[in-house]
């Protein structure tokens, strides 16, 4: 069996079956393979009828005396059987399952293995997981059963038939593409072994073994492939060498003219960014960072040397209000120096902007527009890369001559998870937050203190004359959600219970472009007191003046993205406050958001929710860069610095290991790639 064949010409049953096994990410035998179970149910307990008792979970190995259908009133159906072991006998009902009277027959050897009960006839298993007894060794009953991710139509008993027949398919001569020293260095089992264990374990020592060899593999092939496709790219592409040395004697005045001291995790990345720009290799950087933490003035920097060695630079970011944040921000940095900086975004297109007549243009992706063809591209900078597609920021290499890439992102990911998902990009972090920033100081507010917590705010607003968020979790109310805090319904209530003294305006993704920008201008101009917001707030807003951020139903969110929320207050030298509302009586999402009162580190609090949530929670439907693993877990820090360590040994001399190339070559690209 080829088991990297498309799985609807492997066989007739497969082919049948394609559209739904597509939904579970099985498109060939391999994907079988490594669709391991979620847990197991230990049917071990093998058990005499006659030592068994009430309430125990065992396997009872026996011969059927009688099954019949036995039909109810209203057209359902019973399928009742009884079975014995010469010690004694035992009844066993099924429901609405007619077609078990053909599949079982009087006489038939069979395991049973479930939940025992007894009623007026006796002891009685209900609907219990059966096999026939043959020579070959049970699957579903009588031992560590595996439970598997299903759809509708795909049963966790089919998945485990089709997997029993493709293991047993696997030639004895079947060969291991992780390279023997690695096998040995990291203790690890040889891969077939581990693909029979995962799926029919003996024990769970025996299942975790093959769990950590199948992770290892993941995490490994996931990083070797970034690392080979940098490699590539930097073999196959030559950028523009820009000159750094003969004008580096600018960047003093520069820097004076700052309204605050750079950090030093920010003059770091500077010297990492112009070491990368003066090379022939194109730089290929993500600057990670913390809201708040300064990375607009580090990208700003980068754009000032490309102006100097005579390039344009384009900085395009996900949405209208966070590129005219930028804007703002770049054009106050840079215009003293007479460089031009233009805005181009869907509702701007200016003529100057399509002729080319700019130094730095900032944008959403607009920026893209065929009209626009920026001669003498020299940098393109994305912020939160994840919201771009694939496409989108391939046209934006293109649209210049190999220009070099700059990525920024404020999603708090731990550094060894950041170091496997980009891979092929080199990491500059900014861990600290610029100077005179206080620490922002969080609450969890239980329900009883919420109309204190109101009072409190009022006269902080009063009093300091500052401002406030309230962040809700959806636009309107949802009746499958009815507790959670809707932004139009929070708004009128506020308005008119909470804070009628105050001045209130709200915010949502269904407005317009330009009443958004308004309403922003208006908050940060300080028209009005409190703005009630959905999440869109979560990127690139900045009101100096806004201290006290209230999020309604926190539990809803990640941690990362709580702290996100968090880092739209703290952004001036005065003392800011989160205050995290709650009314769910879980103790695992209270112990979550308890973290938030402790931790200021973005990276701490997303190792804590990948730890306690797992990725798809934390990063959610925004995140579309990150790769979606089959075994291993993004919170498995150790395994993926060992995988990272290997990958890095091996990646020089890969083409000793054929079989190594041949399995990366097999992977789909796009399954495992950050783009």
């Amino acid at each position: 069996m080829d088991l990297h064949a498309p799985i609807k010409d492997v066989e007739r049953a497969f082919k049948m079956y394609s559209g739904r096994l597509e939904k579970l990410g099985i498109r060939t035998p391999w994907d079988f393979l490594l669709h391991v179970p979620s847990r197991y149910e230990d049917f071990s307990l093998i058990s005499k009828i006659s030592e068994v008792q009430s309430g125990e979970i065992v396997t009872i190995n026996g011969e059927v005396l009688e099954i019949k259908n036995q039909y109810t009133r209203r057209w359902k159906t019973l399928q009742k059987a009884k079975v014995t072991d010469h010690s004694g006998e035992i009844n066993i009902l099924w429901f609405n399952q007619p077609y078990l009277v053909k599949n079982i027959k009087e006489g038939d050897k069979i395991a049973l293995s479930g939940k025992v009960g007894s009623d007026k006839a006796g002891l009685t298993m209900i609907a219990p997981d059966f096999e026939l007894l043959t020579d070959t060794e049970p699957i579903h009953t009588g031992r560590l059963v595996p439970i598997y991710p299903q759809t509708r139509g795909i049963s966790s008993k089919w998945i485990r038939r089709q997997v029993k027949k493709i293991l047993d398919e696997i030639p004895p001569n079947f060969s291991d593409f992780l390279p023997s020293e690695i096998i040995a260095n990291e203790k690890l089992l040889p891969l077939k072994n581990a693909l029979l264990q995962i799926h029919f374990p003996k024990n769970l020592d025996e299942a975790n073994k093959a769990r950590e060899r199948l992770s290892f593999d993941e995490l490994f092939l996931l990083q070797l492939k970034s690392k080979t496709k940098r490699e590539e790219w930097e073999e196959e592409v030559k950028g523009i060498p820009f000159e750094i040395k003969k004008f580096e004697k600018e960047l003093p005045s520069f820097y004076k003219s700052l309204p605050f001291e750079l950090t030093n995790s920010q003059k770091k990345a500077i010297e990492e960014i112009l070491k990368d720009l003066e090379g022939y290799d194109p730089m290929n950087r993500l600057l990670q960072g913390d809201v708040g933490s300064g990375k607009t003035v580090v990208a700003t920097v980068a754009m000032y040397m490309a102006f100097l060695n005579g390039y344009k630079s384009v900085l395009m970011a996900p949405t209208e209000i966070l590129a005219q944040q930028h804007f703002g921000v770049i054009s106050k940095f840079l215009s003293p120096f007479g460089i031009n900086v233009e805005l181009a975004t869907s509702s701007n297109r200016k003529l100057s902007i399509v002729s080319g007549k700019w130094s730095i243009l900032v944008g959403t992706h607009s920026v893209l527009f065929k009209k626009i063809e920026p001669e003498k591209l020299g940098l393109v900078i994305i912020d939160e890369q994840q919201r771009f597609g694939v496409e989108q920021r391939s046209i934006a290499r293109l649209k210049g001559n190999n220009p070099h890439f700059l990525t920024m992102t404020a999603t708090p990911i731990p550094r060894t998870v950041a170091l496997t998902i980009y891979g092929d990009l080199d990491l500059s972090y900014l861990s600290e937050m610029p100077h005179g920033r206080k620490i922002i100081k969080t609450w969890l507010v239980p329900e009883v203190k919420r109309e204190g917590a109101y009072r409190w705010i009022e006269k902080e607003i009063k009093f300091n004359k500052t401002q406030a968020f309230t962040i809700c979790p959806f636009i309107e109310e949802s009746e499958t959600l009815i507790s959670v805090k809707a932004a139009t319904v929070e708004f009128e209530k506020l308005k008119k219970e909470a804070f009628k003294n105050l001045k209130l305006k709200l915010l949502h993704g269904r407005i317009k472009a330009k009443e958004k920008a308004k309403i922003m201008t208006d908050f940060k101009n300080k028209k009005f007191d409190i703005l009630v917001a959905t999440p869109l707030v979560e990127v690139g807003i900045d009101i100096p003046n806004a201290t006290i951020i209230v999020i309604e139903a926190a539990e809803r969110f990640g941690l990362s993205g709580l702290h996100q929320l968090r880092g739209r207050v703290g952004r001036s030298d005065m003392q800011s406050y989160c205050l995290l509302f709650t009314e769910s009586q879980s103790t695992k999402a209270n112990t979550r958001l308890k973290g938030m009162e402790s931790l200021q580190s973005g990276a701490e609090l997303a190792e804590l929710d990948l730890k306690l949530r797992g990725p798809g929670d934390i990063y959610g439907t925004a995140q579309h860069g990150m790769p979606k693993l089959k075994v291993a877990s993004f919170s498995d820090f150790s395994l993926i610095e060992r995988a990272s360590t290997q990958a890095e040994k091996i990646l020089p001399k890969l083409s000793k290991f054929p079989a190594l190339e041949k399995e990366l070559n097999n992977i789909n690209s796009e399954q495992i790639s950050p783009d």
